[in-house]
């Protein structure tokens, strides 16, 4: 969600009921950062995807972001099978170039969109090999959940939560790109990244 995304404390009276909650400002809107990483310590820009018929400039065009993030909508927000054939060819396009071989290593987690024919046709033709982690075990596993997610999250929370005391009550497109690209450049670094792999 393009709101808080990290718990808190929250202080009410004595005689609630209940599990007290708060409320977070923003729309709910789910927003997807499909990103990967290498050993070398490099992070391959990211492709976000965002809810929405419609790819509007204006969500990030004044925040500077780098031209090689990739940008694109979905109904919901969310990855399918064709985004991520897109996210493959983002991955591929970007990765080429540094390859020092003629095969690629791609070690992904067990997503649906990871497995359809079209991305293991692409694949196989770019010279992409394919490793997947066994089912519910990236947290354990992967050096992006065990290493840079973490800090990317506290990173993003802190940016949201700069908002809401400068009075920003609703987190938009317009809102998440600059503090998501803050926390990107604050977290993927080369140490961090490399520690990711320890």
């Amino acid at each position: 969600m393009m709101g808080v995304i990290a718990s808190g404390m929250v202080v009410t009276g004595a005689g609630r009921r209940g599990k007290p909650k708060s409320v977070q400002p923003g729309n709910r809107e789910w927003i997807t950062v499909i990103q990967a990483i290498n050993a070398e310590g490099r992070a391959m820009p990211p492709f976000i995807i965002g809810s929405g018929q419609y790819h509007l400039a204006n969500w990030y065009r004044e925040n500077n972001l780098p031209g090689d993030w990739a940008i694109a909508t979905s109904q919901n927000g969310w990855t399918d099978n064709e985004m991520g054939l897109d996210w493959l060819k983002h991955f591929d396009r970007s990765t080429a170039k540094r390859s020092n071989s003629r095969y690629r290593l791609l070690v992904l987690d067990g997503h649906e969109s990871h497995h359809s024919v079209d991305f293991e046709r692409y694949c196989k033709e770019n010279k992409i090999i394919t490793l997947c982690m066994p089912p519910h075990s990236s947290h354990l596993l992967q050096p992006l959940d065990v290493g840079c997610f973490s800090m990317l999250k506290q990173a993003y929370g802190r940016e949201i939560e700069h908002l809401i005391r400068c009075s920003i009550t609703h987190i938009s497109k317009t809102e998440f790109f600059p503090a998501f690209y803050a926390a990107f450049e604050a977290t993927m670094t080369e140490e961090n990244i490399k520690a990711a792999f320890r």
